[in-house]
């Protein structure tokens, strides 16, 4: 394996910010995201377990799967490796979240599920367990998977909440939290949390800014971390347009760096946990080099300027469900047309 050694790992570890929680140890505030779309299911097992090794001789101490990416299998075997090997002292050097499936979220559902998911990663706890999405699959999976039928229910969010809870209380994972919730949700699993939320995993981008999710979350004490910071290109909801703009690419030349090295420091300065995927070894390394340097206010204001559109908007808005149209399952919150370009 290409890299610098453990001294190597552990000094590239030492210089990613942490964010204190509600509960649990700090989160690194750089994660790598484990999820690919599309990618051949008998390479994934192998694909995801070398990457994640070279992520952690990369300096990576923060990683994110779901029961749902087919991914806490390779993730598991790679952590056991990278102890076995040295890379680092124990599994608890390491800071793993998991999530929590649409076909489970159903109260008495939530606790098997992370048992599942704790047999599949080979670990005893992990340190975040999330809410996926805030509805519910009617037909139940065997195993999680991404397909389905259009056939929602709205999820019993404070039956589900209660397990969510008792999975902490039973140290299975030490904080909890949700995904893709939007001000409106959080403020209903608020008001009757016993144990609030301690992280929020959504969209953020250049172009998906968050502002208005942003201040909620700071008010309520809640971590937001930022999935597809690069507007996740190659999946069947991103686009190239954050990697295409041309605003982002002046300020990059401009810098001496990439455009994802920009958007990625861009987040960073907002105070967000950024969750960003690459397999790539180079790549990954780039991605953590954003904390030596800092954006102008001038720069801060030409990405503040640019239009607003989420990508990953409308997978669970279907007219026999909860939800009818997109405005209603995002509560209004930045909801407009995919742009192609700035």
């Amino acid at each position: 394996m290409a890299g610098g050694g453990v001294g190597a790992s552990a000094a590239a570890a030492a210089t990613i910010p942490e964010a204190a929680l509600r509960s649990g140890k700090p989160m690194p505030l750089v994660g790598m995201g484990t999820a690919s779309f599309p990618l051949d299911a008998s390479q994934l097992p192998a694909t995801v377990r070398d990457a994640v090794l070279r992520a952690i001789d990369a300096g990576y101490r923060h990683f994110d799967t779901a029961a749902a990416y087919g991914t806490e299998a390779p993730l598991g075997e790679a952590v056991l490796e990278a102890v076995r090997a040295g890379m680092v002292a124990s599994r608890d050097d390491l800071y793993i979240t998991s999530k929590l499936w649409i076909s489970d979220t159903h109260p008495g559902r939530v606790l098997p599920a992370l048992r599942r998911t704790l047999r599949n990663l080979q670990m005893v706890y992990i340190d975040l367990y999330l809410i996926h999405w805030p509805i519910r699959l009617r037909v139940e999976q065997e195993t999680p998977s991404p397909v389905y039928d259009n056939d929602f229910v709205m999820m019993d969010m404070e039956g589900v909440w209660k397990d969510m809870e008792e999975c902490q209380r039973l140290g299975l994972t030490k904080a909890i939290g949700v995904s893709n919730f939007t001000c409106k949700k959080l403020n209903t699993l608020l008001s009757f949390a016993t144990i609030p939320p301690a992280a929020n995993q959504v969209e953020i981008n250049p172009y998906c800014r968050q502002n208005k999710l942003r201040e909620f979350c700071k008010e309520k004490e809640i971590q937001l971390c930022a999935y597809s910071p690069l507007g996740a290109s190659g999946t069947i909801w991103g686009s190239n347009a954050v990697l295409d703009c041309p605003v982002l690419k002046h300020i990059a030349v401009q810098k001496g760096k990439t455009v994802a090295q920009v958007c990625l420091r861009w987040l960073h300065e907002q105070g967000d946990c950024i969750i960003v995927k690459s397999f790539n070894e180079r790549r990954m390394r780039e991605n953590l080099e954003i904390f030596d340097w800092e954006l102008t206010d001038a720069d801060r204001q030409e990405i503040s300027a640019l239009p607003e559109f989420r990508g990953n908007r409308d997978f669970y808005v279907h007219e026999s469900g909860p939800y009818k149209t997109t405005d209603e399952f995002w509560d209004g919150e930045i909801t407009g047309p995919q742009l192609k370009t700035c």
